[in-house]
């Protein structure tokens, strides 16, 4: 088995094609989908999900077995396939085109392959056995659900209001990091988790006010609330 080299795709307004019509396809196309991709599915059949997923035009379907050729185009491409000649024929095009690509529970005909994820708004948590057992990797995503609560979030969009103000403060790097030690020991996360939001941009003034940044308590929730509705900053 190879090393992998883990890395973060943006495939927001690329080609994505998802070869097969069962439910394992139908999630592997609501995924790509909601990270911005445009998914188009063959496959000669598509479960009740794909046909909902068509509905509200999160993907295009096109019902054909898969043929040479039908992958042009495509940034990315994911199959479900068990038959080995399929197999073989995706892979051949995929590595002639120099597509990436991921056939499901197959890894060594993929070139990346896909960990279980955990996600909190910006917070991704990902846990991959490197193909060796998926089923585990799926367990211990289930297991870190109860370390990294909903609150999670909020959270993430707190630390981002936060260094945009540190950096636009010209706040050194250096006392940026220690910026944040201090707020991840900080009860901002604890008055999150307990539904506290104005409590949780409290104690973050009060640390931005230790480091020269002042920002009044008030407009640091305001902000907050309105990441949530208009997007989330890069963190």
């Amino acid at each position: 088995m190879p090393k992998y080299y883990p890395v973060m795709l943006d495939v927001r307004g690329r080609e994505a094609i998802v070869v097969g019509g069962n439910k394992v396809a139908a999630e592997k196309a609501a995924s790509l989908f909601a990270s911005g991709a445009g998914v188009t599915v063959l496959s000669p059949t598509f479960c009740a999900e794909l046909l909902e997923q068509a509905e509200s035009r999160q993907v295009t379907l096109r019902r054909k077995a898969y043929e040479p050729g039908d992958l042009a185009g495509a940034f990315v491409v994911v199959a479900v396939a068990d038959n080995p000649e399929l197999v073989q024929a995706i892979w051949a095009e995929t590595q002639e085109r120099g597509q990436l690509v991921n056939i499901v529970d197959v890894p060594a005909y993929c070139n990346f392959i896909l960990p279980s994820i955990l996600r909190r708004e910006q917070l991704t948590v990902a846990v991959s056995t490197e193909g060796a057992s998926p089923g585990l990797a799926k367990r211990i995503r289930q297991e870190l659900e109860a370390y990294f609560p909903l609150a999670y979030g909020p959270y993430l969009r707190l630390a981002a209001l936060a260094r945009s103000y540190l950096r636009d403060s010209g706040v050194s790097y250096e006392q940026r990091d220690a910026f944040f030690a201090d707020f991840f020991t900080s009860d901002a996360l604890a008055q999150l988790i307990k539904g506290n939001t104005v409590e949780a941009t409290a104690i973050t003034t009060d640390l931005l006010g230790r480091y020269g940044v002042v920002v009044a308590a008030g407009t640091l929730d305001a902000s907050l609330e309105e990441e949530k509705e208009y997007g989330y900053r890069g963190a």
